[in-house]
């Protein structure tokens, strides 16, 4: 695996001053040479050799300016340039400014599938011009200026199956930035692509080994882990699957975090009557557990304060005429009993 070092790089602005008395020396050297030869012609003397030769050298001066002016470049805050000196890499220039380097530093990496690609497309597609174009020049492969900005990948919905086997609905949002330009560039084919597929495959691999919720409400489910209820967990786990995976293309993962979730359409229905069921469950414990320690604290209260005199048979029908009065829905209608309690 290649791993990024560090290159430098000349200041661009004494190589322009340099360049441009380059381009001033080969004209001027030039006009002059011509001007020599045109006199001699008119005078009806042989071309000076000294002429020739000043022509000549205007010509290679000239040149060599021309080149000398390829190697010039510009690096924007948040941008790094891969060097690379005839299939050699050099190394990486970060710190943004104007710069001159090696005139034959590479300007891209070569795609030579992406071409072939783009040939079939462009014969496929005659009479959209500019789309064939813009296919063309995507295909040439990457640029050697890498952005090692933050970017934001808005995953699409998948549909993948829990760890109990449910299909659920899921998608991710991953931030992430180029932490190592060497490897983004050389070690994977299309780095954006491949942060996209890893994306993926690491998000249906964290939804596989989770639950999406607990299917009973007790002590041991609650310290489960579930998709659900434990959102900050899911996206740390998340985030070290990316880690793991990315770190091959030189890709950092700053944050993932899930944007959607949800079960599959088909099973969507049958989970929603089954939360229901439990919600309404865990409402009536509650509502009982709540009714039986009132009763309790009022046989109690009645039996302590000398209130009442109660035998087991009046205990029992009071217990069930307050029961039914706490846990009932509606409102309870009361009855009066104008005989004894046993008739």
């Amino acid at each position: 695996m290649t791993v990024e070092k560090k290159a430098r790089a000349a200041s661009g602005w004494p190589m322009l001053v340099v360049t441009i008395v380059g381009y001033i020396a080969s004209v001027w050297l030039m006009i002059q040479s011509i001007v020599a030869l045109a006199t001699a012609d008119d005078a009806g003397l042989p071309a000076p050799a000294l002429a020739l030769a000043g022509l000549v050298t205007a010509a290679v001066l000239l040149m060599v300016t021309i080149i000398v002016n390829c190697g010039f470049f510009s690096l924007q805050p948040g941008q790094a340039r891969v060097c690379i000196l005839f299939g050699t890499y050099v190394g990486t220039i970060r710190e943004s400014g104007f710069y001159w380097a090696n005139p034959f530093f590479s300007r891209s990496l070569g795609n030579p599938d992406g071409e072939l690609a783009a040939e079939q497309l462009t014969e496929a597609m005659e009479g959209s011009g500019k789309a064939a174009k813009a296919i063309k020049v995507a295909a040439r492969g990457l640029s050697t200026k890498v952005s090692v900005r933050v970017r934001t990948h808005n995953g699409e919905r998948i549909k993948v199956n829990d760890k109990m086997g449910n299909p659920i609905e899921i998608a991710t949002v991953v931030v992430w930035h180029v932490a190592d330009t060497a490897k983004a560039l050389f070690d994977v084919d299309d780095y954006p692509s491949f942060v996209g597929m890893q994306t993926e495959t690491a998000l249906r691999h964290v939804a596989s080994i989770y639950a999406y919720d607990h299917m009973e409400d007790d002590d041991s489910s609650n310290k489960t882990i579930t998709l659900r209820s434990n959102i900050e967990e899911v996206s740390e786990s998340l985030k070290a699957e990316l880690d793991r995976r990315l770190s091959a293309a030189g890709v950092a993962v700053d944050d993932a975090r899930l944007t959607h979730l949800a079960y599959a359409p088909e099973i969507a229905p049958a989970m929603l009557r089954r939360q229901q069921a439990e919600a309404i469950i865990a409402a009536r414990k509650k509502i009982v557990e709540g009714a039986v320690s009132m009763v309790d604290m009022a046989l109690s209260q009645l039996s302590e304060n000398g209130v009442v005199d109660f035998d087991e048979d009046r205990k029992a029908v009071m217990a069930s005429n307050l029961m039914v009065v706490l846990c009932g829905e509606a409102d309870a209608q009361p009855v009066l009993n104008t005989g004894s309690l046993y008739q």
